[in-house]
């Protein structure tokens, strides 16, 4: 260290290499990280070492995505800056120009939008099917079909497909299949012990849990991942330290949130069914999900109202209960498809897919279920 004041500021202090017994992983808020000489970057670049730039890879980011792939029963993950980031990447990780993708027609709007829109422009076909029929892959199998994709509980409709029957199938053709499983969590269901390649979360929902993060981890094979990491490199979507540690700081307490919002929707639900302002509940039945590992529905619930043209009055008539856009928080949320998740959709689709204006989905959050059932009763009678 160089001995006048202004160099001493700048230096003094910094021990990076002290080893701190920490009881919880430190922030490692650092863009760069240092060497000792040229032989440690030579050593780095030939894979011995870990850690040269924070885009590259962060000891919180590894710890996220190596958390997710044990918890899923995978080799290997990546986490990526939210989860169309690393839905991006594992797409990516797959695919090349003029290949075909199979996918449920019940996608996350963004995802859609992303493989519609943008993946189009590099000649990337996408066909929708209803998965909710059976029917047989080989009556959409192309020569370049490359990927099948679905979600193990969709958005917003709530409806779960017989993930083994498909998987099967697609494995039979040879196509990589990936799972978006941010709904069931890994808590519920690991989609790889079923055959998935690849599994995907919006990390910002039930991992984090919080709605104060965004981030997405991809996890599958070590040769799938390796590919994913690059293109989370490559095109900037790398996770930032402080919310890869937020988002392992949520991942902590999956197990318990889950617990409590699986059982609040299933009373949620049940109210909802019978009332009169209420047409239609969207939620799994037990059938539906029997290859679960738990025998829980999860902790959405959606339902369409009675007198559609009553839906702004019903937001506005909400309380305690937030309209939001997004999901999986502690706390009750509200969302609206139409305006919100499922905006990419055209009008036709979204009336073919259920998706109408009427439409509400439902966060259930930890709350007393009596006190979320007196909120929405409230709403509803107005």
């Amino acid at each position: 260290m160089g001995e006048r004041f202004e160099t001493k500021t700048v230096h003094i202090g910094h021990q990076p290499l002290r080893q701190v017994k920490s009881k919880s992983t430190p922030i490692y808020q650092t863009s760069v990280f240092a060497f000792e000489g040229l032989e440690d970057v030579e050593q780095y670049y030939a894979g011995e070492g870990e850690y040269l730039y924070t885009r590259n890879g962060n000891p919180n980011q590894a710890e996220l995505s190596d958390a997710i792939a044990a918890l899923e029963g995978a080799s290997a993950g990546v986490s990526a800056a939210s989860g169309m980031g690393a839905i991006m990447a594992g797409l990516l990780a797959v695919l090349k120009p003029g290949d075909h993708v199979l996918a449920s027609h019940e996608i996350y709007g963004g995802t859609y939008a992303l493989l519609h829109k943008e993946l189009s422009r590099f000649q990337i076909e996408l066909e929708c099917m209803d998965l909710n029929e059976k029917q047989t892959l080989a009556d959409h199998v192309r020569p370049t079909t490359r990927l099948f994709f679905m979600e193990t509980i969709t958005n917003p409709l709530l409806t779960v497909a017989d993930m083994p029957y498909w998987i099967k199938q697609a494995k039979e053709h040879g196509l990589t299949v990936m799972i978006d499983n941010t709904f069931a969590t890994p808590y519920l269901l690991q989609p790889i012990s079923l055959g998935a390649d690849l599994v995907v979360h919006s990390a910002t929902k039930y991992i984090g849990g919080h709605s104060d993060v965004t981030s997405g981890v991809l996890v599958g094979s070590e040769e799938l991942i390796a590919r994913a990491r690059e293109i989370v490199v490559s095109y900037g979507a790398s996770l930032s330290p402080f919310e890869a540690w937020l988002t392992s700081r949520g991942l902590k307490t999956l197990a318990l949130r889950m617990d409590r919002q699986c059982d609040n929707a299933s009373e949620v639900a049940g109210y909802l069914a019978q009332h009169p302002a209420v047409r239609k509940v969207h939620y799994p039945t037990p059938e539906a999900t029997r290859f679960f590992a738990r025998q829980k529905q999860g902790a959405m619930v959606s339902f369409t109202l009675e007198d559609e043209s009553k839906i702004y009055e019903f937001y506005r008539a909400l309380q305690w209960i937030k309209f939001a856009p997004s999901l999986a928080g502690v706390e009750t949320s509200v969302s609206h498809p139409v305006t919100t998740s499922h905006r990419a959709f055209t009008e036709e689709q979204r009336q073919a897919s259920g998706i109408t204006m009427g439409l509400v989905r439902l966060s259930v959050g930890i709350e007393s279920a009596a006190d979320i059932i007196d909120e929405l009763g409230r709403a509803l009678e107005k």
